[in-house]
């Protein structure tokens, strides 16, 4: 391998260029520690240490973003979905997307690896395309991420109001709970959010787990009519219609294509080249839950899934759950938002001493991007209220061509050599132009 490395700033390509020896994975072997003079966070002692994250940590805190609203939308989504597909279907359709959002994902990490200027997809954007695709990235990249971080308002304010039996004005829970979010992803570094993703993922698994249990010894789903029969609408095989298939399978996909949020955590760990061990722990367990979860409760809730899901089993067992899942939906929340006003805050300050330095121009920077971006996600949070809509809005518009399209053009950047290689090498530079018209074709199919 042949590595070629100029300046790392974000405005500068630091180009690596992989061998061809035909697995279009490469083990980057260049020098550590030039890599390293090109990382955007330095390693010191004299300022603001953001490079303190071990990988079992960026385990846990790609856990929690993926799992915390991926799996309310697996809960009170995918048996819709399944209802479409059939549980087969539903199933394989898991598998399917967690097998490819995992596979793009490595991708995104062995391009930072390769390209250690670049903090997160926009960099990316930049580094393949120049400026203007670095901001149509970055533009999805900030949309995606509020509006999950809006996500993450909806689920704590609903806990609230089930707590309270609706106590109080719906938009004064919302508001408290953007206030919690945006003070807990105000944390400056991912080290310090990541003690909080331990208990948070610990919270939202309990709270789900009491669920999924719940709903097994009900007479009949919470949402379901309680009087009279009714179609459960459980199918191990479905025939659904092109636009319900479309629909369902971009269902599917969403609940695991955020792993574009891993690239700033990738830039906080002490080792980036740990990425894949923390990611394959993510992904393997996110899918082992996903299918479990998912599965039992299509079984016994089938169409009637109550939304958003922990009010599935019933009152008593809502107010259970959503008790003990407060803290992983503030958190999940948090994470979101915080690696939003992080790309700003990068954006803003990257080459000056004041990013990594406690001045008042650093901390002035840093507070106002992470409140700015938690009152724009609450006025979206309360624009769109209804739960599955804002999740579907996300997934169509700005994960499809971030989890998919964009990976493929990353791959093809580094790799655009194999179109004259090997059958081998030609096969997956086809594959990798076929990711970039899946993406498109589900951000329009989805939309």
């Amino acid at each position: 391998m042949v590595g070629v490395i100029t300046s790392g700033s974000s405005d500068e390509k630091v180009d690596i260029k992989p061998a061809a020896d035909g697995s279009g994975q490469e083990n980057v072997s260049v020098n550590e520690l030039e890599l390293e003079s090109h990382e955007v966070f330095k390693k010191t002692e004299d300022g603001v240490d953001f490079r303190n994250v071990s990988w079992p940590f960026a385990a846990v805190i790609f856990l929690k973003a993926i799992f915390a609203t991926g799996v309310l939308s697996s809960m009170s989504l995918f048996p819709s979905a399944m209802y479409s597909l059939g549980a087969l279907g539903g199933a394989l359709s898991v598998v399917g997307w967690s097998f490819m959002n995992t596979y793009t994902a490595t991708i995104l990490g062995d391009f930072k690896t390769r390209h250690p200027q670049c903090h997160t997809l926009a960099d990316m954007g930049y580094t393949v395309g120049g400026p203007w695709l670095r901001e149509l990235i970055g533009a999805l990249y900030l949309i995606a991420y509020i509006l999950c971080s809006g996500t993450g308002i909806i689920g704590l304010s609903v806990g609230f109001n089930a707590l309270s039996d609706h106590g109080a004005c719906t938009v004064w829970w919302a508001f408290l709970s953007m206030a919690l979010i945006t003070a807990a992803a105000s944390i400056r570094t991912l080290r310090n959010i990541g003690w909080l993703t331990w208990v948070g993922f610990l919270s939202i698994f309990t709270a789900v787990f009491i669920v999924v249990i719940g709903v097994t010894t009900v007479d009949r789903p919470a949402a379901a009519p309680q009087e009279g029969d009714f179609d459960l609408g459980y199918h191990i095989i479905a025939y659904p219609t092109f636009v319900e298939g479309m629909t369902a399978t971009a269902t599917i996909f969403v609940s695991s294509a955020g792993t574009s949020a891993f690239l700033p955590v990738i830039s906080e760990m002490k080792n980036p080249r740990d990425y894949r061990k923390a990611l394959f722990i993510c992904m393997g367990l996110v899918l082992c839950m996903y299918l479990s979860f998912s599965l039992v409760v299509y079984r016994w809730t089938g169409q009637w899934v109550a939304n958003p899901s922990l009010g599935s089993a019933g009152g008593t067992i809502k107010k259970v759950s959503y008790g003990i899942g407060l803290i992983g939906l503030a958190v999940s929340g948090c994470l979101y938002q915080h690696v939003a006003a992080k790309y700003l805050f990068v954006r803003i300050l990257r080459n000056s001493r004041h990013l990594q330095s406690n001045t008042l121009i650093h901390w002035g920077t840093w507070l106002g991007c992470s409140i700015s971006l938690g009152i724009i996600a609450f006025i979206l949070a309360e624009s769109i209220a209804i739960f599955n809509y804002l999740i579907a809005l996300v997934g169509s518009i700005c994960f499809a061509p971030m989890a998919i399209t964009v990976p493929g053009v990353l791959w093809l950047f580094d790799f655009g050599h194999y179109r004259t290689g090997s059958l081998w090498q030609k096969l997956q530079y086809v594959f990798h132009w076929f990711l970039i018209i899946l993406g498109l074709f589900i951000t329009v199919g989805g939309t």
